[in-house]
C-alpha cells in the first residue's frame, strides 16, 4: 500500500500552470515544512515534501494556500528520475496530492486585536448603534 499523510506549513507560494493538450487542466506544486516528531541533536528539525496537485486539487490549492499556512494532505509517494542540464541523473520523490484541507482556522493565523473596554469592563457602543438593536 502507497499512502502517505502530512500535517505542515507551505514554505513558499504554490506554483501552478496549464498542461498543453485539447483539455487542458491545472497543475500545482508546493513545498511543505513537515517537523519532525523526535529531533536528535545536529539534525534538521523539519523535512520539506514537495506536492504535486492535479486537476480540481490543483485549482484548490492554488486559489487558496498561502506561504505560511497549515494544510493536511494525504496521497501516494512517487518516485522518478531525469538527466539535469550538467548530464547526471537527478532523482525525485513527490506526494501525489488526493486530498487536501486547511489544518488551521484562519482566525489561528491572523493576530488578534483587543477590544477595548471601560474600567468597569464593558464595552462602549455609540449611541447609534444602540438605535439598532432589537431590543430596548
Amino acid at each position: 500500500m502507497n499512502r502517505v499523510v502530512l500535517i505542515g506549513r507551505l514554505t513558499r507560494e504554490p506554483d501552478s500552470r496549464y498542461t498543453q493538450g485539447e483539455e487542458p487542466f491545472m497543475i500545482t506544486t508546493y513545498t511543505l515544512a513537515v517537523d519532525r516528531a523526535r529531533k536528535k541533536e545536529g539534525e534538521a528539525e523539519a523535512d520539506f515534501v514537495r506536492c504535486v496537485a492535479f486537476r480540481r486539487q490543483g485549482d484548490f490549492a492554488a486559489k487558496y494556500f498561502r506561504r505560511g499556512m497549515k494544510v493536511a494532505v494525504s496521497g501516494r509517494i512517487q518516485t522518478g528520475s531525469y538527466v539535469n542540464r550538467e548530464g547526471r541523473k537527478v532523482y525525485t520523490t513527490d506526494v501525489i496530492v488526493d486530498d487536501q484541507e486547511f489544518a488551521e482556522s484562519r482566525k489561528a493565523e491572523e493576530p488578534v486585536t483587543p477590544v477595548p473596554v471601560d474600567e468597569d469592563g464593558f464595552m462602549h457602543y455609540p449611541d447609534e448603534a444602540m438605535d439598532d438593536l432589537p431590543f430596548s
